[in-house]
């Protein structure tokens, strides 16, 4: 399977976001021709405050975002993850993956469960529940056989949902992200490989990149392709663009048999 992975620098203005994923994934595709496409974290929209996230929510499956989505993975004959988009149902709002296949029929839908409500080394507070409602079901879809599952940003801190996938059979999971400068520098490598390595899987995770909010906040990018022996297969330049590279099915096999973690649980 191969996999191309989105890097963007969204910012307030949501018609350039969706023309900037537009053009990202249409010159993934003319490149590398891949089975499956993956956007960032909040593709559609980063800004900071509720007013913004909800003037630019989209009620599913009525929005601009998701109609674009559907429309390219017919086109291309592509699978595309939707990184996140903010989601509207009723008077709350979600941070939501949407997942379509090559005939635009959606596949999967996924509501972030863990909100990042941190202050971060540089003294900046997030509090993601001021805004989102969490989710409260883990979800997969699956690509020719192979079951993939779906997780956001600050839930890469929490191997239990990892876990859980992985009893479901997964052995790929996506993290979109839109992780800060502050902690990615730090963390964001060691997490990605400490969960491909943990559960034998596939870890792709598409982020943001550069600043937004006028240059206020900073997403640490280093998008990355990760195996299941938790060896980097791929990773992001510091600019917006995409990495590629091919899923070995028949490798991971190999890993999860020499190292059978799954049967040797205990607790």
């Amino acid at each position: 399977m191969k996999v191309s992975l989105i890097q963007m620098n969204s910012q307030d203005n949501k018609a350039a976001n969706l023309a900037q994923a537009e053009s990202l994934i249409t010159r993934a595709v003319e490149a590398d021709r891949p089975d499956l496409i993956a956007l960032p974290e909040m593709f559609t929209y980063l800004g900071t405050g509720d007013p913004g996230r909800r003037a630019n929510a989209e009620t599913l499956p009525a929005g601009e975002s998701y109609k674009m989505l559907k429309g390219l993975a017919q086109r291309h004959r592509v699978h595309i993850h939707g990184g996140s988009i903010v989601e509207t149902a009723g008077d709350k709002l979600f941070n939501t993956t949407v997942v379509f296949d090559p005939t635009g029929n959606e596949i999967a839908r996924y509501r972030k469960i863990h909100l990042f409500d941190v202050t971060t080394p540089d003294g900046k507070s997030y509090r993601e529940s001021d805004t989102f409602a969490r989710g409260t079901a883990i979800a997969s879809f699956g690509i020719k056989g192979v079951s993939i599952g779906c997780t956001i940003c600050y839930d890469l801190r929490f191997p239990e949902l990892y876990q859980r996938l992985a009893v479901k059979g997964v052995k790929v999971i996506l993290v979109p992200a839109a992780f800060t400068k502050e902690t990615g520098k730090d963390h964001w490598e060691v997490l990605i490989r400490a969960r491909a390595i943990e559960t034998e899987c596939y870890v792709l995770a598409p982020a943001q990149c550069g600043t937004f909010a006028n240059g206020t906040r900073a997403t640490w990018g280093h998008s990355m392709i990760v195996g299941p022996w938790g060896h980097i297969m791929a990773q992001a330049q510091d600019q917006v663009g995409f990495i590629t590279a091919t899923l070995d099915f028949a490798y991971l096999d190999t890993v999860r048999a020499n190292i059978p973690v799954a049967s040797h649980k205990v607790l």
